[in-house]
């Protein structure tokens, strides 16, 4: 009798994988109607956001803000948001910190989920989050409207900054620079990290 072979699987096809008991099926649109605390929709999947330390907080609020405060001093208007949901064309996010623009306040002000990537994001790395998974999430929010990422690495001390056109590094001892939205807004590394 011969063995039989195991099927060869095509990388680019998603595994469907049965529940696990007791699951609770929830599509996108269930997310964007009522998300639950501190989760993300990814891949068809609810994912509590983990890592979120003391530090990670910090940061956020340090972000939060100085994004807050160059906005009313230059009268920009628009708001600034810590842990608030958008939708992605793939997944529903929760970005650290946020800024939206006048006009999609005037238009979205009101929905319980940003239909659209916010215009600026910024996400802090945790130690246990994964470097592909990061870059793959920034390219998400890029191709669904978002203008610039801030990728912000508190133990490497790195400010990770993309647009659709550029990347850039900021690191300690260096300001970093908004590059399209909340033109003109810089902050020392050493300041953000502090």
């Amino acid at each position: 009798m011969l063995a039989s072979q195991p099927p060869v699987l095509d990388p680019t096809t998603p595994i469907d994988r049965p529940a696990e008991p007791g699951a609770i099926e929830f599509s996108l649109e269930d997310w964007m109607q009522n998300p639950p605390d501190h989760t993300e929709w990814v891949n068809g999947t609810l994912v509590e956001k983990s890592g979120m330390t003391l530090k990670h907080s910090k940061i956020q609020g340090n972000l939060y803000f100085h994004w807050r405060r160059y906005r009313d001093a230059n009268g920009l208007g628009g708001e600034v948001y810590t842990e608030v949901p958008c939708r992605t064309h793939q997944q529903g996010r929760v970005p650290d910190v946020a800024y939206l623009t006048p006009e999609l306040v005037a238009q979205y002000g009101d929905a319980k989920v940003l239909p659209q990537s916010f215009p600026l994001i910024a996400e802090v790395i945790s130690p246990t989050d994964l470097a592909e998974e990061v870059i793959a999430k920034a390219k998400e929010y890029l191709a669904s409207g978002s203008e610039e990422v801030w990728l912000v690495y508190p133990e490497v001390r790195w400010t990770i900054v993309l647009t659709q056109e550029t990347q850039q590094i900021f690191v300690a001892g260096q300001v970093v620079k908004t590059q399209k939205v909340l033109p003109g807004f810089e902050m020392a590394i050493d300041e953000l990290l502090a």
